[in-house]
């Protein structure tokens, strides 16, 4: 499908970024309190912070978890505006959310996760943004949808939203990964790739689910030429009401960001940012780790075949199949340009590596996948 062009405003003529980047969004998961909000506020302005976000409506999973303190915590918002000059911000799911942002004037809107997913609820807040000059960020759709989440900005943008950027915060999975949500970068690259003026932020916070991982996902995003950060920052992380494990102290970010990330310097006069050879390192290095997955999850398969064998006597040289997989990978590696020398050393390699962990299990005899 081709690509239908997005009319955008570049991210540094919102009035609410400056350079150098990174461009960053931060404050508590969810407003909770009014001296919450405040004291963290003022922690963040202290360090430089020019935007600040807090959850006012918050999508749970289950119920009778903690969902906002709704509406009235837009007043807590407008008052971080009024005593510290901060620019505020929050999520919306309904056209009802959007009216109440724009009664108290709330600076910018992202739309979650659940709500990208859903084309009438985009509609919807599309439809009541028409005529508001508040820029909003898409977060990626719940499931790594990738026409899902340009459909979102497609019905936006045809709202008059010129205004628009996105959030990467992950895909849900039920691999069992170290991070909270599955980055999946080539999906963020494809979408930066067929859009490369598109403002984009990375979510570490919800991303990593944890905040041991935020400095590793922030300077990857930076890697790739991503612009801005969204990171969820608490007075006291420890009395959170949501997501208290993924939140840092406005002193732990204000580290972070001056002292453990590095931006890498971006060539202005390159035709594109994918031209930059550090963002072709980074795409090498998230491919990377892509196939070193892969090849753990088919070593795992591999060891519960060689199980199978032995339980029921099974002959462990099955070379009639290993035959039809070489010529199979070697025909589809073809199709990707890839010669057949190289395929056949590769899982040749790959082969071997899997009789060896087959003949651990069936007591030191030769195994075949």
């Amino acid at each position: 499908m081709a690509n239908k062009n997005l009319e955008l405003i570049p991210l540094y003529e919102w009035g609410m970024f400056t350079e150098p980047r990174p461009s960053v969004v931060a404050g508590p998961c969810s407003a909770e309190t009014e001296e919450q909000v405040m004291e963290t506020a003022k922690g963040l302005k202290d360090m430089g912070i020019n935007v600040f976000r807090a959850g006012i409506w918050k999508p749970r999973t289950h119920p009778g978890s903690f969902e906002g303190v709704g509406a009235p915590g837009l007043k807590w918002m407008q008052n971080v505006k009024k005593e510290y000059g901060l620019k505020i911000s929050t999520e919306v799911a309904s056209e009802k959310h959007v009216f109440e942002c724009v009664k108290y004037g709330v600076d910018l809107v992202w739309l979650g996760a659940r709500t990208t997913a859903n084309p009438f609820l985009v509609q919807e807040i599309a439809d009541a943004l028409k005529g508001t000059d508040i820029p909003v960020l898409v977060k990626n759709p719940v499931n790594p949808d990738l026409d899902l989440w340009i459909g979102a900005l497609e019905r936006l943008n045809r709202a008059g939203i010129k205004k628009l950027g996105v959030i990467h915060r992950g895909f849900s999975t039920f691999d069992k990964i170290k991070y909270r949500n599955d980055p999946q970068w080539q999906v963020a690259i494809e979408l930066r790739s067929r859009y490369p003026e598109l403002p984009f932020f990375v979510d570490p916070s919800h991303m990593g689910g944890s905040k041991e991982y935020i400095r590793e996902i922030s300077q990857r995003s930076l890697d790739l030429g991503f612009e801005g950060l969204m990171i969820e920052s608490h007075c006291n992380p420890s009395v959170a009401l949501s997501d208290a494990k993924q939140q840092l102290v406005p002193q732990e970010l204000s580290d972070l960001l001056y002292n453990q990330i590095t931006v890498k310097d971006k060539d202005s006069d390159a035709p594109e940012w994918k031209d930059n050879i550090d963002q072709l390192r980074a795409k090498i290095d998230i491919i990377d780790e892509n196939l070193l997955y892969a090849l753990g999850s088919r070593m795992k398969i591999s060891r519960q075949i060689g199980e199978y064998k032995k339980n029921n006597n099974i002959a462990i040289l099955q070379t009639s199949r290993w035959d039809a997989v070489l010529a199979k990978v070697v025909k589809a590696g073809a199709e990707y340009g890839l010669p057949e020398k190289f395929i056949t050393s590769v899982f040749n390699a790959i082969h071997e590596a899997s009789v060896e962990a087959q003949n651990e299990i069936i007591s030191g005899s030769s195994s075949e996948e």
